[in-house]
């Protein structure tokens, strides 16, 4: 990570303009129903209120497509953050404006506030110069947080930095590069990735940027019966990328043309429906049932792509196994998920990018029993790619 951040800064008397990612969960009642990106904020706040700073926090949350809308506000998240600092922390009506100016320049070393929805704002996705000049001018120093929006130019991750000096990383996205570069660049072998999910269009250039890098590629999830199908199996019912099946054809043999495994499930769960309580059973891949579709991975991959997980020093994994959100399709990313944990305590490292798998990882309750969870999906994904990041990209160098 060649980037100046927080650690190596002088903040002392400064107000500080932090991007943050605070686009958590909400219910009909406004209550948060996961704090977890909140929570890893926690640490780049408290760094900056310990080096003398005043900390203005901007965030987006939905997609408001640029107008005020009373559900989407970050209201709730301001009171929440109150009670994790256990300090006051300011809420600001808007993100720009004379009356947000005023409150900014009140700010004194210690305090924090939060700005209102950047995206109540059309200026914040279109990336508006104008925009991104009143929310610069709340500031002194930028600080880049929210990882999960690095993958966007936005004009809070992109178009600030070019009306403040430094431009810094915070904690959580140097910790983010860091894993996930590593991952990328240097890792340690045998490196495995693990692929799953609905479909393979969201992840064709993942899977050839790290066939390049990757010593073995399991795939599994929804996307595995695309592949099955270019095989030339029967895959019933199961969901199908007819559009993708060249691509898919395309990828097994670049694997091979590479020397890397790519290895597809031997056997699956399949169901009458896609449905928790529809009647179901295991077969062999080839012998899916022309009125089933197959819903997870069977037990014979599991204890394969155990063993290839425990045999690894790096592992990437995005994406659930099978239709997760039921308990009777769950069952192979549980086991993934404990093969990882499991990898780990053995030295192994292993990080999970972000999104669904990240989702999943927490609801099992092992995300601490892993070397990295990412808090962003789809920039967990483009780094992946081998993609440069725009919000990275913007900050001073080191």
């Amino acid at each position: 990570m060649n980037k100046r951040t927080i650690k190596d800064a002088d903040l002392s008397g400064k107000r500080v303009l932090t991007r943050v990612d605070f686009n958590v969960p909400l219910n009909d009642r406004q209550e948060i129903t996961d704090d977890t990106r909140i929570v890893s904020a926690l640490p780049t706040i408290r760094m900056m209120l310990e080096k003398g700073a005043a900390v203005i926090l901007m965030s987006h949350l939905g997609r408001p497509r640029g107008e005020f809308k009373k559900e989407m506000s970050l209201k709730p998240v301001a009171e929440k953050l109150s009670e994790l600092l256990d300090m006051d922390v300011r809420f600001a009506p808007d993100c720009v404006g004379e009356e947000v100016r005023k409150l900014a320049g009140e700010l004194a070393p210690g305090e924090v506030m939060l700005l209102e929805n950047l995206r109540f704002h059309a200026g914040e996705t279109g990336n508006d110069e104008d925009f991104a000049a009143q929310l610069a001018a709340l500031g002194d120093i930028y600080v880049n947080d929210a990882f999960g929006t690095a993958h966007r130019a936005h004009a809070s991750t992109e178009g600030v930095t070019h009306h403040l000096s430094p431009c810094l990383a915070g904690l959580l996205m140097e910790k983010e590069i860091d894993y996930l570069g590593r991952a990328v660049e240097h890792p340690e072998h045998p490196y495995i990735a693990i692929l799953g999910g609905a479909k393979i269009s969201g992840k064709i250039d993942v899977i050839a940027n790290l066939l390049e890098k990757v010593d073995t590629l399991l795939i599994g999830g929804g996307m595995t019966y695309t592949f099955l199908k270019a095989q030339g199996m029967e895959i019933g019912n199961s969901l199908l990328e007819d559009d993708k099946i060249a691509m898919a054809r395309q990828l097994m043999q670049m694997a091979e043309m590479r020397h890397k495994q790519l290895l597809l499930p031997i056997d699956t769960v399949v169901g009458q429906s896609f449905d928790n309580d529809t009647e179901f059973h295991t077969v062999r891949v080839g012998d899916i049932p022309a009125d089933m579709m197959g819903l997870d991975i069977g037990p014979a991959t599991i204890d394969l792509f155990k063993k290839h997980i425990a045999d690894a020093k790096t592992i990437v994994w995005n994406g659930p196994m099978g239709v997760f959100e039921m308990p009777n399709f769950a069952k192979g990313t549980v086991a993934v998920a404990e093969a990882l944990a499991e990898a780990t305590k053995n030295g192994a490292v292993t990080v999970i990018g972000g999104g669904d798998s990240a989702a999943a990882i927490s609801q099992i309750g092992l995300q601490d029993s892993v070397s990295h969870v990412s808090t962003g999906g789809g920039a967990s994904l483009e780094l992946l790619e081998g993609k440069t990041l725009p919000g990275l990209a913007a900050l001073t160098d080191k």
